[in-house]
C-alpha cells in the first residue's frame, strides 16, 4: 500500500516579504540613480544661476517680509510660501532626521545640509518655472507646477498628466501616511491606551473640513499655523542648545568626523561613510524636497508681480526647512546622554526626538511635544492636499472631483495610522523617487527660461526698479509665455527699457 506525500504548499508572501523587497528597492533607488542625479541638478543649477541661493540670501528674507499683500483676490506670496513650508517643515524634521542619524550616523546630518544648500538652487529654479509658465483659475487664483510647465514649456500635455497622476499618488497618498504614522506612533507610545486607530480618526475629523472647503481655506490656515510652528520648534532647540552649550564642540566635531567615517564609533547601524551619505540625502531629500517638484504646486499658485520673486522665497524654504529645523532635532538627538547611542536602534523616529527632549527639557515637555508633532503633521498633510489639487484640476477636475480627492486624502490620513512604519516609509521614498527623476529631467530642460527670468529681474533692480515681469517680446527669454497671464495687471506701469521702446500700458499689450 502507497502512503500519499502530501504536496508542500505554496509559500504565501508575507508583510515582511513585502516589506523586504521594499526596501531593496528603495536603497538601490537612491544608491544608484536619485541621489546622484539630484546633487549633479543641484551643481548644474548653481553654476547656471552663479550661486543663487547665496548671491541672493537678503533678498529672500526681504522678499518674504514683504509678501503679504499684493494678492489681489488670489492667494498672496506669503500664503504660498507658507503652505510649500507647512509641506516641507512636518515628521520628516522629526522623524526623518532621527532615522538618519539611527541608520547613518552623526555624519548624516551634515550631508543633509550639503544637500539642502545644493537643493535651494534647484528649488528655485522648479519654482519660478512654476509660475513663469502658471495658468489662471477660478476665483481669481492661479494654477502651477510640473505638470503646466511641461504642458506650457515643453507642450506635452500627456507627460503633464502622468506627472499629475503621480504626484496625486505619492504627495496625497503616500507621504499623508508617513505624516500620520509617526504621529501615531508617538501618541502611542505616550499614552499606550490610545489606540492608532483613535489617532486615525481624530485627523480625519479635524483635516476633512478644511480640506473640503478648497485651496483658499488650506491656505488661511497654514499661513498662520506652519510660520507658528516651525518657530516653536527652533525655539525649543535653541533651549536645548542654551542648557548644553558646553557640549555643541563635541557634537560638531561628530557630525563632521562621522560624514567623512573618521570615526568608526559614530557609525550608525547600517554601518559606513556610505550609510551616512546615503541616510542623510534621503532624508534631507524627504525632508526639503527640493527637486521632486512638489513644491512647485504651491509655487505656482501665487499673485505675484515677478516669477524670480516667488522662485527666491520658495529656495529660502529649503534653507528653513533643513539648515534651521532639521538641524535643530538633530542637535536635540546628538547632544544627549542617555537617549541616543550609536549603533542602537531600539528607538527610533519621532519617539527619539520626543525623548531626547524629555531628556533635556524633563517630563513635563512629553504632552507639549506631542501637541507639537500632531500640529507639524496636520499641517503638512494641508499642504499635501493643495500640492495634489492642483494636479486633479489640471487633469480636469472641477468642485467635486476636488471635494472627491479630498475624502480620498481624509481616508489616508487614518490608513497611515494603522500600517507598519517601514513600508510606509519605502512606499514613499520610491514614489517621490520616481516623481524627482521626471521632474529633474523637465527643468533641467527648461533652465534657459528660469535663467532668463533671474536676468530680468536682476537688470531691474540694477536700474533701482521693483521688478515687474512682462512674458512677451521679452529679450531675455527663448520665447513667450502664455497669454492673458504675464501681461496684466502688472505691466501697466512697466518701462520697456530696451532700445528704442518706451513706456506702454497693458491696454496697448492688449
Amino acid at each position: 500500500m502507497s502512503i500519499a506525500v502530501p504536496a508542500t504548499a505554496p509559500r504565501t508572501l508575507s508583510l515582511d516579504d513585502v516589506e523586504a523587497t521594499l526596501n531593496l528597492i528603495d536603497d538601490r533607488f537612491y544608491a544608484y540613480g536619485l541621489s546622484a542625479l539630484l546633487v549633479a541638478a543641484g551643481l548644474y543649477f548653481t553654476v547656471r544661476t552663479r550661486g543663487v541661493q547665496l548671491r541672493h540670501l537678503g533678498t529672500m528674507i526681504r522678499s518674504i517680509t514683504g509678501s503679504r499683500s499684493g494678492a489681489q483676490g488670489g492667494i498672496s506670496s506669503f500664503q504660498a510660501f507658507a503652505v510649500g513650508l507647512a509641506a516641507r517643515v512636518g515628521i520628516g524634521n522629526v522623524a526623518g532626521v532621527a532615522l538618519a542619524i539611527v541608520f547613518g550616523g552623526p555624519g548624516a546630518l551634515f550631508w543633509m545640509w550639503v544637500v539642502a544648500l545644493i537643493g535651494m538652487a534647484t528649488a528655485f529654479v522648479e519654482s519660478t518655472l512654476a509660475q513663469i509658465f502658471k495658468e489662471r483659475g477660478r476665483d481669481f487664483t492661479f494654477q502651477g507646477g510640473p505638470a503646466y510647465y511641461i504642458k506650457n514649456g515643453l507642450g506635452s500635455r500627456a507627460w503633464g498628466s502622468v506627472f499629475a497622476g503621480m504626484c496625486i499618488v505619492s504627495v496625497g497618498v503616500t507621504v499623508v501616511m508617513v505624516q500620520t504614522n509617526s504621529l501615531a506612533g508617538v501618541i502611542n507610545a505616550t499614552v499606550p491606551e490610545v489606540a492608532p486607530w483613535m489617532v486615525g480618526v481624530a485627523l480625519v475629523l479635524l483635516t476633512a473640513p478644511i480640506v473640503l472647503g478648497g485651496l483658499k481655506s488650506v491656505a488661511r490656515v497654514t499661513e498662520v499655523v506652519a510660520p507658528l510652528m516651525a518657530l516653536a520648534y527652533v525655539l525649543v532647540a535653541l533651549v536645548v542648545l542654551l542648557i548644553n552649550i558646553g557640549e555643541l564642540p563635541r557634537v560638531l566635531s561628530q557630525i563632521v568626523h562621522g560624514a567623512f567615517g573618521v570615526d568608526q564609533a559614530l557609525f550608525g547601524t547600517a554601518g559606513g561613510i556610505t550609510a551616512a551619505v546615503l541616510n542623510g540625502v534621503r532624508r534631507g531629500l524627504f525632508s526639503n524636497e527640493a527637486g521632486l517638484g512638489t513644491v512647485p504646486n504651491a509655487a505656482g499658485t501665487a499673485t505675484v508681480a515677478h516669477p524670480v520673486r516667488q522662485g527666491l522665497i520658495q529656495s529660502f524654504g529649503v534653507f528653513v526647512d533643513t539648515i534651521l529645523v532639521c538641524t535643530a532635532t538633530g542637535l536635540i538627538i546628538l547632544l544627549t546622554t542617555d537617549t541616543y547611542r550609536p549603533g542602537d536602534d531600539s528607538v527610533v523616529g519621532a519617539v527619539l526626538t520626543q525623548q531626547a527632549v524629555v531628556e533635556h527639557l524633563g517630563e513635563w515637555t512629553t504632552w507639549p511635544m506631542v501637541v507639537l508633532i500632531f500640529v507639524l503633521v496636520f499641517s503638512t498633510v494641508l499642504g499635501c492636499y493643495s500640492y495634489s489639487q492642483v494636479n486633479v484640476n489640471f487633469l480636469g477636475g472641477e468642485r467635486r472631483a476636488e471635494q472627491l480627492f479630498g475624502v480620498v486624502l481624509t481616508a489616508a490620513t487614518f490608513a497611515g495610522t494603522v500600517l507598519t512604519l517601514p513600508i510606509v516609509w519605502a512606499l514613499t521614498d520610491i514614489a517621490l523617487g520616481l516623481l524627482g527623476v521626471l521632474n529633474l529631467v523637465v527643468i533641467v530642460r527648461l533652465t534657459p527660461w528660469a535663467i532668463g527670468a533671474l536676468r530680468d529681474f536682476e537688470d531691474q533692480i540694477a536700474l533701482g526698479e521693483d521688478p515687474v515681469f512682462v512674458g512677451h517680446s521679452n529679450p531675455h527669454l527663448p520665447g513667450d509665455v502664455l497669454e492673458g497671464i504675464w501681461e496684466a495687471p502688472w505691466a501697466g506701469d512697466r518701462v520697456d527699457r530696451r532700445p528704442g521702446r518706451g513706456a506702454f500700458d497693458s491696454e496697448q499689450e492688449h
